[in-house]
């Protein structure tokens, strides 16, 4: 194996691995190293893991068709738990394949071990057997991802406390689940146990789930977890969870206490920053272990730059993967990616999904724009009518005076695929015109998008409100 390199990256997640990819297609030598005995990082361990845990709970418990079809679709809760884990084992190697088989056809030296930061352009490597080799390297990227928060006072130790990693690998249907968080990984979570029958109760510090989405989709989704049979205690303060071999204890601040089978606790990630050497490299992070970068991805130690969940927040696969593209072609002068997409996605998967596109209802009004928002229930959407899906609605969110999108928020079936069309639309400065003016195939939940705009027009020229498709 060779000892030098254009690029060595550290972490082979979705940011080390786009970042490596990009840099060999420019004839840049790069080596990965991975310590994990498969690469792909938390997208292919954790991210696509809990995805798939969603699907499989759907399709074994026939979730969609308990209430359409009046039948009972659903395997014995054991064996949808059984069916449940062995896909998501199935498609956690096919991803991981999938990340090897991109390195190998770009040329990339995939090398298998612990890396640590031995001094400028030098990564030491200690690989599962055998001495620690150095690679030389005129950039080194860390990509190391991140990792669930552990509250201090928190028994992880235990078995039937869970973080958003070990909750993947649960081997048995719990009789009942807290889920201690409001984020996208808590809703996703809790309404993946309640759709395998699980008495699942969300308990959040705040007052709303999702405080970073719409205020009215936050609303949605709590109904619809409430419908589903989840128990919310939304502004209950900070839970304390404590354990002994009899089993947990969630309690709350108001001193009532909650005994279930499992707790997940989704509080977040710290980045995976520990034995590294970043501080005798001359690298500077935050109290959660986040690599400190400026806006080309360069660290505050020369020839490093990071990339990915370990510098922190969002926290997106999708987003990762283009911190290291920008990073890579600012490190080696390539004119392909200067920045990252201003006008990001956001998904959540839970039950139903959610999805949303640039600035909230709330947020456009603070910053003193004058807003019409438009809604088209997928209530009255032919498609969803046909599929039996989940009830939602799509919410545009317009400045009056031109009427070009500002935002845009789904809640409902299919909603983080859904969200694409509105992001493009923001890409180019679109309005409402361009929904009016288009066609869209009937039926298709995507016809939500013309019927929102046409609600948002009726409110704009001082009409009726559009409560039923024109």
């Amino acid at each position: 194996m060779d000892s030098h390199y254009d690029l060595v990256v550290i972490g082979s997640g979705p940011a080390g691995e786009k970042a490596a990819a990009l840099a060999a297609y420019h004839g840049k030598r790069v080596a990965v190293v991975e310590r994990a005995a498969q690469p792909g990082g938390t997208m292919v361990n954790g991210v696509a893991g809990s995805k798939t845990m969603r699907e499989a709970a759907l399709y074994l418990t026939g979730f969609r068709q308990r209430k359409v079809y009046g039948v009972g679709l659903e395997l014995e809760p054991q064996l949808a738990v059984d069916g449940m884990r062995g896909r998501t084992e199935r498609v956690e190697w096919l991803l991981s394949r999938a990340v090897g088989d991109n390195l190998d056809r770009h040329g990339i030296t995939l090398v298998h071990g612990t890396a640590r930061l031995a001094g400028p352009g030098r990564v030491e490597v200690l690989p599962p057997q055998g001495p620690a080799f150095v690679l030389g390297a005129e950039v080194v990227l860390i990509a190391t991802g991140a990792r669930p928060l552990h509250p201090a006072g928190m028994p992880f130790d235990h078995r039937d406390v869970l973080d958003s990693d070990t909750a993947q690998r649960v081997d048995r249907r719990a009789r009942s689940v807290v889920v201690v968080g409001g984020g996208a990984v808590a809703c996703e979570y809790a309404s993946i146990f309640a759709t395998l029958g699980s008495e699942v109760t969300l308990v959040e510090s705040g007052a709303r789930l999702l405080p970073f989405a719409d205020a009215e989709i936050s609303r949605m989704l709590a109904q619809a977890f409430e419908d589903m049979g989840i128990s919310l205690r939304l502004g209950v303060g900070h839970a304390g969870v404590s354990a002994d071999p009899d089993g947990v204890v969630v309690t709350l601040a108001d001193g009532s206490a909650i005994y279930p089978a499992k707790v997940v606790v989704a509080a977040g990630r710290v980045g995976n920053t520990d034995g590294l050497g970043l501080a005798a490299a001359g690298v500077a992070t935050d109290a959660r272990g986040h690599v400190l970068v400026d806006n080309h991805y360069a660290t505050t130690a020369p020839g490093i730059v990071a990339a990915g969940d370990v510098i922190g927040p969002p926290g997106l696969a999708s987003v990762s993967s283009e911190h290291g593209r920008v990073a890579v072609c600012h490190a080696f002068g390539i004119a392909l990616h200067d920045s990252v997409d201003a006008s990001t996605v956001l998904g959540v998967y839970s039950i139903p999904e959610v999805a949303m596109v640039g600035m909230t209802e709330d947020a456009a009004e603070t910053a003193g724009e004058d807003v019409v928002v438009g809604r088209a229930r997928f209530s009255r959407n032919a498609r969803t009518a046909i599929s039996g899906g989940s009830a939602g609605q799509v919410k545009l969110v317009f400045r009056r005076g031109d009427r070009r999108l500002l935002g845009a928020h789904i809640i409902g079936d299919h909603a983080t695929e859904l969200i694409h069309q509105p992001q493009a639309v923001l890409h180019f400065g679109g309005t409402a015109d361009y929904f009016v003016a288009t066609t869209f195939n009937t039926p298709t939940a995507s016809e939500a998008f013309k019927f929102a705009a046409y609600d948002a027009l009726s409110r704009t020229e001082n009409r009726p409100t559009l409560t039923a498709n024109v």
